[in-house]
């Protein structure tokens, strides 16, 4: 299956797309989020939980590392592992838990951790190009599975 690729080109756009995502989220199911600082995962993990039907606010949890949110139809399990040091932090915490859970899990800055990821994952890059304007986002959305695009 190729990568999709999605233009945004505004922040409603990408918020669009992560009320879509959540919408078609199905319990089990773990999305990766990688790109730099400010290129809008949090907007896009915004649209994610309204599309679960969770109204309370979402922020990244990068000083907790896992945020978890349960008012939706489905739990709602958000990382930032940002901030892990060393991955036995994430032993710590009980990853296993959410990444084999029954709700959906984000985790944000994923590549730091890959090796811990599930075998089966959406990976969503965010990228900018300044060319195309300030608020263009180009986001892929590719299916892994054992760490490779499938």
């Amino acid at each position: 299956m190729k990568p999709e690729i999605i233009e945004s080109f505004r922040p409603e756009d990408t918020f669009a797309l992560g009320e879509k995502l959540g919408k078609e989220a199905t319990p089990g199911m773990v999305y990766t989020l990688v790109g730099d600082l400010g290129v809008g995962k949090t907007v896009l993990t915004q649209g994610i939980a309204r599309g679960l039907d969770i109204t309370e606010p979402i922020n990244s949890p990068t000083f907790t590392i896992v945020q978890v949110y349960e008012e939706g139809r489905m739990p709602f399990y958000h990382f930032d592992v940002y901030r892990i040091g060393d991955i036995e932090e994430m032993d710590e915490i009980g990853y296993e838990d959410y990444f084999y859970g029954e709700g959906l899990c984000m985790i944000e800055w994923a590549n730091l951790i890959e090796e811990i990821l599930p075998p089966v994952y959406r990976q969503i890059t965010i990228e900018k190009d300044l060319a195309k304007g300030f608020d263009y986002r180009r986001i892929t959305i590719t299916e892994m599975k054992d760490g490779k695009a499938v």
